[in-house]
């Protein structure tokens, strides 16, 4: 068991922050913190380090529950501004996943295909407070009559409206080239033949899992920001995978840890929660997420100062190997060269080009920031934490 010189309890910091005593900064300002003072001494000053990020995440959703009806239905098919919700939970319950498109859209046969309004964008709209037609279908039964339902609603007719999101927040991700001789469209953007461009995701060093790699602090229970509201991690997300190839500092060098994240849709704001079309591929939903991380020890401050230098993506081929399933890594570059606008790969000068917002991301860890120093946002202490390295 590692030795510490700073010992700090979640009870402690959480104490600090009802009297208004914590000092928090944003895992960006923490970078300069450690630089000046060493770890030990930063740990010793900062309670709490704020990250965040800003992106498509695709495996998102809400849990919607409309009440029942009169006469009742047990509704097994459900729309929203028709697109489809999957009705197979229970009379009145339905999720909608961020990711279905809407009925009749052409999706690729009008290539590429535009995907104008989906999943995402009902969610958007229900924060947004706008008007969102319903309609259920349902076999009719003794006890459900009802085969037909149709309302006009808002997010405020809902008897439940929960965001839960299966996968978020990846602790890495691909860097994306195309080396065919076509243009191709990806749920990483348009990508032009011949490795014109590279795009790539996450926030770097504002990233949440980024700042914490071996998840000491993150897992069942961990109360985060989540699409402009208090939420909190449910569990290890979907294709969790800490056993993958690291740095010296830990931290991976591929995509490995995620979570799956839980909060109230009726708290949030269409400024966190954004429905993407995607080109060619389809929608999607932006979510903002933030991750407030407490200085439990020296270790905790020396991972919260990771720089985008320090922070690697493997590099794929979406033109040829990844369709396939056979992709193999054209090599690594550093979350600093990514974010200049241009790498050198085989060579060749490559344009690069995010799909999350670095701004966003800033906003995000500000915000949280502010509202842990007015004493509005407690530590989540995990019941469990995430899986970590085997």
């Amino acid at each position: 068991m590692k030795r510490h010189r700073v010992h700090k309890t979640y009870q402690e910091i959480n104490e600090k922050i009802k009297q208004g005593k914590a000092v928090v900064v944003t895992a960006e300002e923490m970078i300069d913190v450690v630089a000046r003072h060493g770890d030990v001494e930063a740990a010793r000053k900062i309670d709490v380090v704020t990250t965040g990020t800003f992106s498509p995440m695709c495996s998102s959703g809400a849990f919607l529950n409309f009440g029942h009806t009169s006469p009742k239905i047990r509704a097994s098919r459900v729309w929203l501004n028709d697109v489809p919700a999957y009705g197979g939970i229970a009379a009145v319950d339905c999720y909608l996943g961020a990711t279905e498109v809407v009925e009749g859209d052409p999706l690729n046969s009008v290539y590429p295909g535009e995907f104008n309004y989906g999943g995402g964008h009902v969610i958007q709209d229900l924060v947004s407070g706008n008007l969102i037609r319903l309609r259920a279908e349902g076999y009719g039964t003794d006890c459900y009559p009802s085969r037909k339902f149709e309302k006009n609603i808002t997010l405020n007719d809902l008897r439940d409206a929960i965001l839960f999101n299966p996968r978020n927040a990846y602790q890495n991700y691909n860097c994306a080239v195309n080396m065919s001789d076509k243009t191709i469209y990806t749920y990483m953007g348009v990508l032009r033949p011949r490795m014109a461009n590279a795009n790539y995701a996450t926030s770097g060093q504002l990233s949440p899992l980024f700042n914490d790699p071996y998840y000491r602090t993150i897992g069942i229970g961990t109360r985060i920001f989540l699409g402009g509201a208090q939420g909190f991690v449910a569990w290890p997300g979907t294709q969790h995978n800490p056993n993958v190839i690291r740095g010296k500092n830990g931290v991976p060098k591929e995509g490995a840890a995620t979570i799956a994240t839980i909060g109230n849709l009726r708290e949030m704001s269409p400024e966190w929660l954004v429905g993407a079309s995607i080109l060619g591929y389809g929608v999607s939903l932006y979510v903002g997420i933030g991750i407030p991380i407490p200085i439990l020890d020296e270790e905790m401050a020396r991972y919260t100062a990771v720089k985008d230098e320090d922070l690697y993506a493997q590099i794929y081929d979406y033109g040829m190997d990844y369709p396939k399933g056979a992709a193999k890594s054209l090599g690594e570059v550093s979350y600093k060269d990514l974010r200049s606008g241009g790498i050198e790969l085989n060579g060749k000068k490559v344009s690069t080009a995010p799909l999350s917002s670095y701004y966003k991301a800033r906003e995000i860890c500000e915000f949280l920031k502010e509202e842990i120093e007015r004493g509005n946002f407690l530590l989540g202490e995990p019941q469990q934490l995430l899986p970590a390295v085997d």
